[in-house]
């Protein structure tokens, strides 16, 4: 028996740590993270025990039958999903530990950890899901892990806020991933909605299903796609959830949940190659949103959501990947971007937890009194600056590569981009930790050890895990996809201009922001329209309040009105008139002859009218 034949046991491992953690719930609190991280930790070494064994398998059983109709439910293991498990399951085990630190003060440290818990388990059977509509379940219970977390802080009517409009907008993609499912089930042979069975199906656009129905199923998926990652126009929601607490943010926020809608296209990606149409819609809007993205973190103040922005900036650049057909680099730069991203919060975390601020004008020379950190910190900001050779310069150099092949425009594009990306993160860093210390940052300290120990070993993997993917190496295309063709070609003029256009953006921040020799505030002032502008998220925010938001509260009080006044209207008159006639009919029940003698008249001349008037009627 091999061990992928066990993986349905890897998402049972945390699942068993919720249960335990709300059944004793505040008595447990001290052994909380012990078993937060127990349970994450027995994911992660079966699911590293099946990727080591690289043997693909597959079980399901028959869930509902009925009619003819036949759903199953079932997990399976292939490369991909192997990779995954391991992802997931080694970033929350990191973050398990890092939070018994950065949470110890924390009263509902317990409740926490539950959340935590219920989240790595739905996160890991959504990976294990063997059809879509076992993966949307598993989508849906995310999602309200997610609620849960970025709203854990619920005395903060931001978080509240946070929580809600993280809950609502990612709804409106799953919405258009549930009618995916549908269209699936409706024109698939025999209603199979399995990804084998997709595969089958569409690889080769074998004329099973008309293009365009394929074509619109693809762009529905890819909505789903667009509501989890956070890809315009659906990424207003991902800033705001750093409200919640920072280690969240690694967890959810950069190395799994926002990567799910990658993963998505990944296990549909038959579909999309089907469709031209979609291909392209799915470069476009990643390359766009990369860009713009880039530049919105640019004229943010708050630490982390310029990672939040850049979160959604590299979830564009997986996304130009998809749509210009190389899902290896888009995986690549997927789990590189899980080391560097999640080594990044937890570095924000640490100093936030440190000075009690995370405004970049209220720090400044935090590296003098967090060196440990500031170290740590700048690996992970090279790696997603692109600098060789750290593991982001290998992914993104993929992604460009690829993106050339396409068009020359994507690649611009991109190249942009990564000038950006090095840009905002040199602003970041040497705001944060060059410099002499700012009042904040004179009574800081470092982090202790059990904060540390986890940023250290994301540092190293963020340093040297872009070695499994380079012109000399191709195992990671080889060993995902089992084909030749999956590899990229890597041109080395691609590989130099990356390179120099990254540090050309450190090396204008450092001229800004160190030696002074650029004043950004000036050029700032020039466009202070634009300036503001681009500070506030091009005003999406707005526009979506004033297009939706409020036309739909408009309509809600209208309807609200029509309820109280209309609905209830009719049944308060129907009430009051049957109480009226009660009280009148009460009134002739008294006990007097006279009363009902007068009743009786009344009730004959009634008779007579209404039999006259019958006649003459007729």
């Amino acid at each position: 028996m091999t061990y992928s034949e066990q993986a349905w046991l890897i998402p049972l491992f945390p699942l068993a740590a919720f249960l335990l953690l709300t059944a004793w719930g505040r008595s447990f609190r001290r052994f909380a993270p012990i078993v937060g991280a127990a349970g994450s930790f027995g994911s992660l070494v079966l699911s590293i025990l099946v990727m080591a064994g690289g043997v693909e398998y597959r079980d399901r059983f028959d869930w509902i039958k009925m009619d003819g109709l036949s759903l199953s439910i079932g997990y399976e293991v292939t490369h991909l999903t192997s990779l995954m498990l391991v992802i997931v399951s080694f970033v929350s085990f990191l973050v398990c530990i890092y939070s018994a630190g950065y949470m110890k003060e924390d009263e509902r440290i317990t409740v926490f950890y539950g959340y935590v818990s219920l989240f790595v388990f739905s996160m890991l059977g959504l990976v294990l899901s063997d059809n879509m509509l076992m993966l949307y379940i598993f989508w849906e219970l995310v999602g309200v892990c997610s609620f849960l977390l970025v709203g854990f802080w619920y005395h903060k009517p931001e978080a509240k806020a946070a929580a809600k409009k993280a809950f609502i907008v990612t709804r409106i993609g799953d919405a258009g991933l549930l009618l995916a499912v549908l269209l699936l089930f409706w024109y698939m042979p025999n209603h199979a909605l399995d990804f084998a069975g997709i595969q089958n199906v569409f690889h080769g656009q074998s004329g099973v299903v008309d293009d365009g129905i394929t074509t619109l199923i693809a762009l529905l998926v890819f909505m789903g796609a667009v509501g989890k990652s956070g890809q315009f126009p659906l990424h207003i929601w991902l800033p705001d959830a750093m409200e919640g607490p920072t280690p969240i943010s690694a967890l959810i926020h950069a190395a799994t949940m926002v990567a799910a809608g990658v993963f998505l296209i990944c296990r549909t990606f038959v579909l999309f190659e089907a469709s031209p149409a979609a291909m392209n819609t799915v470069a476009y809007v990643g390359a766009f949103t990369a860009l713009l993205a880039a530049t919105i973190a640019l004229k943010q103040y708050d630490v982390k959501r310029i990672l939040a922005y850049s979160t959604i900036s590299q979830l564009g650049y997986m996304m130009l990947a998809l749509g210009v057909g190389s899902m290896t680099a888009a995986v690549f730069h997927l789990m590189t971007h899980a080391f560097f991203k999640a080594l990044l919060f937890l570095a924000a975390g640490s100093l936030i937890h440190a000075a009690h601020k995370q405004d970049i004008r209220e720090l400044g020379g935090l590296g003098s009194r967090m060196k440990v950190t500031a170290a740590l910190f700048g690996v992970g900001a090279l790696a997603l600056s692109g600098i060789p050779p750290f593991s982001g310069f290998w992914s993104k150099d993929a992604i460009l590569s690829a993106a050339l092949d396409h068009h020359p425009v994507l690649f611009a594009v991109g190249l942009l981009g990564a000038l950006l990306t090095a840009l905002y993160m040199a602003r970041l860093f040497f705001r944060v930790f060059a410099g002499q210390p700012s009042a904040a940052a004179e009574p800081a300290h470092e982090s202790p050890a059990v904060m540390i120990g986890p940023m250290i070993i994301l540092a190293i993997l963020a340093a040297f895990s872009g070695f499994v993917e380079t012109p000399w190496n191709d195992w990671l295309s080889g060993w995902l996809l089992d084909n030749e063709a999956a590899t990229h070609s890597n041109s080395p003029a691609v590989m130099i201009v990356s390179a120099a256009v990254s540090l050309l953006g450190l090396y204008i921040g450092w001229l800004a922001y160190v030696k002074k020799t650029i004043r950004p505030s000036s050029m700032a002032d020039s466009m202070p329209g634009v300036s503001r502008l681009v500070e506030l998220g091009y005003r999406i925010d707005d526009l979506f309040a004033a297009v939706i938001v409020k036309p739909y509260r408009m309509l809600g009080t209208g309807a609200k009105l029509f309820d109280r006044y209309i609905v209830d209207g009719v049944v308060r008159l129907t009430a009051s008139a049957a109480s009226g006639l009660g009280r009148m009919t009460a009134a002739l029940q008294n006990g007097q002859v006279q009363t009902y003698g007068i009743a009786a008249v009344l009730g004959l001349i009634v008779i007579i009218v209404v039999m006259a008037g019958r006649r003459l009627w007729s």
